[in-house]
């Protein structure tokens, strides 16, 4: 009887892979099947999982799905077998206990219908027997005598020679389809094979990115993911080769062995020669391919975990908070749009001013400038990072500091991805009236506000935090994106009555149709007075209200619990916490000394248990507390404003802009962010740049080298006394 989908059960697998009680796991595959969401599940039902975070519970949830293609592909390769009539007793009980792909499609390899190859072109001319004589190694025989007996001119076996090459032929796909020498030959190839990289002669003598890897050897097992992923690109730009060395003598060994190789028999030397020609002509480039496919998965998942760290660093960066902000989206030649955002980021007014036209004109956009700020009083101005960030900079310091005009800091604010947001249905539907750049201008102000509930409106790949992000597998990226957004989202809350369609989208349990039918909702009945409002937008009903409502807060509700993290499945409980100790729940929450007179132990029972009530009594002392660090803008040096303004030596405060595997890269202020090298990150040995910096951070770095050709900035975070110079790269 086949492995059925009824018969499979993944929770042993995932309990002993994941190194989580079993327990744990059944509750989580409940719990999503049911249509839980993860944020939901790590929240709201740590009794249930055993206190599971979101990393443990999405693990499981992506493990489980490999798990299924893996039972998938198991059931179709035991349905061919059979239909074949060869599925034995033993290759059914291989096949089930098999827990690895490509051990899985060794085992099926030799009933795969095949193309017609040498060997089967040597079956045809009937050399099967000769063949197994050879796979035998038999104490005694004449193998050119033998082999007359299967010559046939027809077929075009006309000598003896002809003969054993067919049967060799045979013999070499025989040993190129035992399991065991193909999960041999692809554990050599992977432990101790080495990755040459060669420019290819075309390309010889030119100059380009790549030229570190023009003759470059790496172990296999050591190569880390973005130089693999490197060398890949340039494969498939046509200026390197890429292949994989191994000891060929150590393979045909391995491989002689594993064959039943007698050195006695009079077969043996047509074994051997069988053998050598199966390895280099079937089993190396096979293993080649498969362990370059696995280093690509490994490398894509690297690529991809640092992308994720690093998205989620951004969003979660310091929010200014509901302020009134200018927002400048920088411009030369076209001048620098300015728009004036009210404290929720809505448009107030919109307009150019021209920096570099003259004196006259510089004065007159100065007074342009100073109305514009006079009418709006903005508590900061945020100017984007791009083509003349630093000069609109510069303006703004001057004519507020002329004009005796303090406190009102300028912050540059990276601009990324904001021109992708301009050019949005989002921002077409927002804005159907405005200029494409006065847009842009908005999602920089409105970035500085709130960095989360702006950067969900992007695509998270035009945002610029990730390594190889256009390399990796993209449906990897993408679902490891939108879960690092999802959970970000969840973490920080929304207000329910200003929240944006796509911030809503990003809810537990919501989804992007919903969410517009939440706003649709808002705008035509007006702001939601509770919680229990939701249930009036069409097509929620409780599952959904049961997956959102604990991450939206209702800041004008009048139940307190409506502005804090305290699910409504749990009011009752507060209720009675709050008449056990003779207050109302108004004069509880927020009140860190009521709270400590509850007894936490008391109100242990059924689905509710300790960490359940730390999270409540968390809530209730401090509700709806933003987990994200206070704002604080940057500090650039206002005479270092471009590459030819940099010197060796020179000390600078720079922002954090990406984190990859090799190092860090920090905006200085010169429109071209410089590199600290991992060497360089930190008086001690890091393994990992994450140990020790993320997007986001304030950075003190010094000035190692400058590459005004390559534009190229090396820096160091190091203290001067273990300062060493890294070399650009």
């Amino acid at each position: 009887m086949l492995a059925t989908e009824k018969s499979f059960d993944p929770v042993p697998m995932l309990a002993r892979e994941l190194d989580i009680p079993g327990a744990g796991v059944r509750a989580v595959l409940d719990l999503l099947d049911q249509g839980g969401t993860v944020p939901f599940i790590a929240r709201y039902r740590k009794e249930a999982t055993g206190n599971l975070d979101e990393v443990q519970i999405r693990a499981i949830e992506e493990r489980r799905a490999s798990l299924e293609e893996l039972e998938k592909r198991r059931r179709t390769i035991l349905s061919a077998i059979e239909s074949q009539g060869k599925l034995t007793d033993e290759l059914r009980s291989r096949i089930l206990s098999c827990t690895a792909r490509a051990t899985l499609e060794d085992l099926y390899l030799p009933y795969r219908p095949k193309r017609r190859t040498r060997g089967a072109i040597a079956r045809e001319r009937g050399l099967e027997p000769l063949a197994l004589r050879i796979l035998e190694q038999p104490g005694a025989g004449d193998p050119q005598g033998e082999a007359r007996a299967f010559l046939d001119p027809e077929k075009g076996v006309d000598g003896g020679a002809a003969a054993l090459a067919g049967a060799r032929d045979i013999v070499a796909e025989v040993t190129a389809e035992t399991t065991e020498v193909r999960g041999f030959v692809r554990r050599i190839t992977s432990r101790q094979g080495v990755l040459v990289s060669r420019v290819v002669p075309e390309k010889a003598g030119e100059r380009t990115k790549y030229e570190q890897y023009y003759d470059y050897r790496e172990a296999v097992s050591r190569i880390p993911s973005h130089r693999y992923l490197a060398m890949r690109r340039g494969e498939r730009e046509e200026v390197l080769s890429l292949r994989i060395e191994v000891d060929g003598e150590k393979l045909v060994q391995g491989a002689l062995r594993r064959m039943g190789h007698a050195p006695g028999s009079p077969f043996s030397g047509e074994l051997d020669l069988a053998v050598r020609d199966s390895v280099k002509r079937l089993l190396s480039p096979s293993a080649e391919a498969d362990v370059k496919a696995t280093l690509k998965e490994r490398s894509d998942a690297d690529a991809v975990d640092v992308f994720a760290s690093n998205l989620a660093n951004l969003l979660l960066a310091s929010p200014l908070g509901e302020k009134r902000v200018l927002g400048i989206d920088p411009g030369l030649r076209t001048g620098c749009k300015c728009v004036a955002l009210d404290e929720t980021g809505k448009l107030l007014e919109h307009a150019t001013f021209y920096l570099a036209q003259g004196d006259r004109a510089s004065a007159a956009a100065a007074d342009r400038f100073l109305g514009f700020v006079g009418r709006h009083r903005p508590v900061v101005i945020a100017v984007g990072n791009g083509t003349g960030g630093r000069e609109a900079e510069k303006f703004a310091r001057k004519v507020l500091a002329d004009a005796g005009i303090g406190g009102i800091p300028v912050v540059p604010v990276n601009e990324a991805g904001a021109s992708v947001y301009s050019a949005s249905e989002l921002a077409r539907e927002e804005f159907p009236d405005l200029d494409l750049t006065f847009r842009g201008a908005v999602s920089i102000g409105r970035r500085l506000q709130d960095p989360l509930a702006e950067l969900v409106k992007i695509d998270p790949k035009a945002i610029g935090v990730g390594q190889y992000q256009h390399d990796v597998q993209q449906s990897l990226l993408r679902k490891k994106l939108d879960d690092v957004v999802e959970s970000c989202v969840n973490l920080v809350g929304v207000e329910l009555n200003t929240a944006s369609a796509p911030l809503l989208a990003r809810v537990a349990g919501i989804g992007p149709a919903l969410a517009k039918r939440i706003v649709r909702h808002r705008e035509e009945r007006g702001a939601f007075r509770d919680r229990r409002a939701l249930l009036e937008v069409r097509g929620l009903g409780p599952k959904t209200f049961e997956q959102a409502a604990g991450f939206l807060r209702v800041r004008g509700s009048r139940n307190p619990l409506d502005r804090s993290a305290v699910h409504p499945e749990r009011y009752e409980l507060v209720e009675r916490m709050a008449r056990d100790i003779g207050v109302r729940v108004d004069d509880l929450v927020g009140k860190s000394g009521l709270v400590s007179k509850i007894d936490v132990e008391g109100y242990i029972g059924g689905d509710v248990g300790i960490p359940t009530l730390r999270d409540i009594f968390a809530e209730l002392q401090k509700p709806g507390r933003d987990p994200r660090s206070t704002f604080a803008p940057p500090a650039f040096r206002e005479d270092v404003q471009t590459l030819e303004d940099l010197q060796e030596g020179m000390v600078l405060e720079g922002v954090v802009t990406n984190v990859t595997n090799f190092g860090a890269f920090v905006d200085i202020g010169v429109h071209q962010d410089g590199l600290v090298h991992i060497s360089q990150l930190a008086d001690r040995y890091i393994a990992n740049p994450h140990e020790v910096v993320k997007v986001g951070d304030k950075l003190k770095v010094r000035v190692l080298a400058i590459d005004l050709q390559r534009k190229r900035v090396s820096l160091s975070a190091r203290s001067e006394q273990s300062l060493t110079v890294t070399p650009l790269g």
